[in-house]
């Protein structure tokens, strides 16, 4: 749905969605840049009470920067209409990029919660708590997490706009000390975090689905299901995801863990704010080299992908050229598949050497199939038909070559 007009200085575009504390807009500044108006609710609105804590925040808010968060840059909270205003941030939310293609593998895993880590910790840091981060507050553009919504929802933890309708939390993804009444701290939203990079990790909620009140009893009594999250992650997950808030690493702990790196605290403000968290301990540091690893699997494995096509792809074109020239000038056709061929044998070597069986049997197979190639093009095409078709291959590379 659309909409039109303008709310103080910015001229309101669209309609993006709606949230238990109002709408949010996509909207222009007054320098032409695009940016996400949060518009409350009326019955969020009509508590003053709400509103002046909500106040208060907002200038600690606007404080906090990082690239995994999309910053507070101006409010209004006085009008007839309240309204917050955002960095706009354009991609899927975490929850439809799940529902669409499954769960995130490798890299992009490591990016989701190294980088939802780096967030906790430069809010936490700024002495805010987000308590409603789940997938619906992350939005993944580039392949990179941006949390939104950080605070707003603790700012307005208020009996009368809880009684109006607004929800604060997402039952899976509150801490079972909230749960049971007690006050949402930073540990809260490590749990959060656990509940959320588990789900993207297994595509499977760890505290199931169903009514609420069913989901918060499982939140209190019973363990998470992690059995589809990759084993590596399992047991941060599991510390995370503990009853006791105390247990819990905190957010900078996280970015030690994943390799990320904490924010440095901000200029204190107000003396009443926490301080900002400890540099991450010595312990942490195996932990930090073992998910370091992981990403390095993952781009071991992105080269062995493009070695095999290029292996490929050398092959069926030695192959056609080859074929093309072995009437005209034999000597050539010879040398081509004399390269090739010591090619595939010094790759079949590397891969024995390595003791990668695959890799051996892959360019032995390579190999075979070039020389098939070569034979079977002979017996069915003239060297004339062969040599257009070697033309149009080599003009198609060409063409990609410095198409960029």
């Amino acid at each position: 749905m659309s909409t039109a007009g303008r709310l103080g200085p910015y001229h309101l575009l669209s309609r993006l969605g709606a949230g238990g504390f109002g709408e949010v807009h996509l909207a222009l500044d007054p320098e032409g840049r695009t940016v996400a108006v949060k518009v409350l609710h009326p019955h969020v609105a009509a508590d003053e009470q709400a509103l002046a804590r909500l106040a208060r925040e907002v200038e600690t808010m606007r404080l906090v920067r990082g690239p995994h968060l999309a910053e507070v840059l101006d409010a209004d909270l006085t009008g007839s209409r309240p309204y917050l205003v955002t960095r706009y941030v354009q991609g899927r939310s975490l929850g439809a990029v799940l529902a669409a293609g499954g769960p995130l593998r490798g890299e992009e895993l490591t990016r989701l919660a190294r980088g939802l880590a780096e967030a906790l910790a430069a809010v936490h840091a700024a002495g805010v708590v987000h308590r409603d981060l789940k997938p619906a507050n992350v939005i993944l553009a580039d392949g990179e997490p941006h949390v939104i919504d950080f605070g707003i929802a603790c700012a307005l933890d208020s009996a009368s706009v809880t009684a109006s309708g607004a929800v604060l939390g997402t039952p899976g993804y509150l801490a079972p000390e909230v749960l049971e009444g007690g006050e949402a701290g930073p540990a809260a939203d490590v749990f959060a975090w656990g509940a959320t990079v588990a789900y993207a990790a297994s595509g499977r909620q760890p505290y199931g689905t169903g009514p609420p009140p069913a989901v918060a009893y499982r939140v209190v009594h019973h363990d998470p299901d992690l059995a589809e999250a990759p084993a590596w992650l399992v047991p941060l997950l599991r510390e995370c995801l503990r009853r006791d808030p105390s247990a819990r690493p905190e957010a900078a702990e996280l970015c030690a863990r994943l390799g990320g790196a904490a924010p440095p605290p901000l200029p204190a403000e107000r003396p009443r704010r926490a301080a900002a968290p400890e540099p991450p301990t010595q312990e942490w540091r195996p932990r930090s080299r073992e998910t370091a690893g992981q990403v390095d699997d993952a781009r071991t494995r992105h080269r062995d992908k493009v070695r095999r096509r290029w292996v490929a792809g050398s092959g069926v074109v030695s192959g056609l050229v080859a074929a093309a020239v072995h009437q005209y000038v034999p000597e050539l056709s010879l040398l081509v598949l004399s390269a090739y061929g010591v090619g595939v044998l010094v790759d079949a070597g590397v891969g024995a050497v390595s003791r990668a069986r695959g890799r051996v049997v892959f360019a032995l197979v390579s190999g075979a199939g070039t020389a098939g190639l070569y034979a079977a093009l002979i017996a069915l095409f003239s060297p004339f038909t062969l040599l257009l078709a070697l033309g149009t291959v080599l003009f198609v590379l060409l063409t990609v070559a410095f198409a960029g």
